[in-house]
């Protein structure tokens, strides 16, 4: 079968219904192909990859399936995934975005998403941050797991991709220390979106705020707080709801840098350039907390 074959076999197994499949706008990031389907009278939205990233995909299934445990925001329901020897895919609901919503909305339905907890952080499996993979081996210590599956990971890759040596002997520094900025604070296991800047986040027609495209794990939820602020922000109105919903410790204003800089770090391994000297501000600002 081709593709398209495998997927209108698939959207008939997980719908129930059998119905012919039309191929819509075509688009793509930087990761990923999408496009649009009408599949009988409903739209679907499809995200394409080399058959190697099957698993990507499998993990974004499992995510979108974990966020839709929060009822305030919309998250894009997935329908299937799978791969047809050469390609891979994964078909969700297609969200109409492009409305105007109200930020403070969804800054409660962020402090609503966070407070589902488990006891340990990290997921029952890995996925992937961009195209990076992302460890999540749960554990019981939230420093232990955000030291060796968060920055020391980001660390040794930056170091393979040619970062200065500097940056990574500030970053062991670094690594060892960075505990003291949580002597008065003790995270939950909360669950995050874990890639939460600006696009991943829009309005439906109706108003509604959404969110997709996650990296999911349990972890701090300043972790989440802090990836908003990195690429512009959300608004006044967002951060004054989230703080009413759950008030934010006054130690986020210097730990939301320890949590930027595993993104920093991160687009430095996929995209190289001037990320390197952006995440070696970072490492020096919070050496001098510290």
């Amino acid at each position: 079968m081709s593709l398209w074959e495998t997927i209108a076999a698939d959207l008939a197994a997980a719908t129930g219904t059998r119905a012919e499949l039309r191929q819509g706008s075509v688009g793509g990031g930087c990761i990923n192909q999408a496009q649009r389907i009408d599949y009988g009278d409903d739209t679907f939205f499809v995200k394409l990859n080399t058959v190697a990233q099957v698993d990507m995909f499998a993990a974004e299934f499992e995510g979108l399936q974990a966020l839709r445990q929060c009822a305030v925001l919309h998250i894009p329901e997935p329908v299937c995934y799978g791969e047809d020897g050469s390609s891979s895919y994964i078909v969700m609901e297609n969200l109409a975005l492009g409305g105007h919503g109200d930020p403070a909305a969804l800054g409660e339905g962020l402090a609503a998403l966070h407070r589902i907890t488990q006891d340990r952080f990290g997921w029952h499996r890995d996925n992937t941050i961009g195209s990076t993979p992302q460890i999540n081996t749960l554990s019981d210590d939230w420093i232990a797991f955000y030291r060796e599956h968060r920055l020391q990971f980001q660390f040794e890759l930056a170091a393979r991709h040619g970062c200065p040596g500097r940056l990574v002997s500030q970053g062991e520094r670094l690594m060892a220390d960075f505990d003291v900025l949580f002597t008065s604070y003790t995270p939950e296991a909360s669950l995050l979106h874990g890639d939460l800047w600006s696009g991943n986040q829009a309005y439906t027609l109706e108003g509604e705020p959404a969110i997709f495209d996650p990296a999911v794990y349990y972890g701090d939820r300043e972790a989440d707080l802090a990836m908003t602020e990195l690429f512009g922000g959300f608004g006044r109105d967002f951060y004054a709801a989230y703080n009413s919903a759950w008030p934010i410790d006054p130690g986020y204003k210097i730990r939301k840098t320890l949590y930027n800089l595993y993104h920093i770090l991160n687009h430095f391994n996929l995209f190289g350039g001037g990320y390197a000297s952006q995440a070696q501000g970072m490492v020096e600002s919070l050496l001098s907390e510290i």
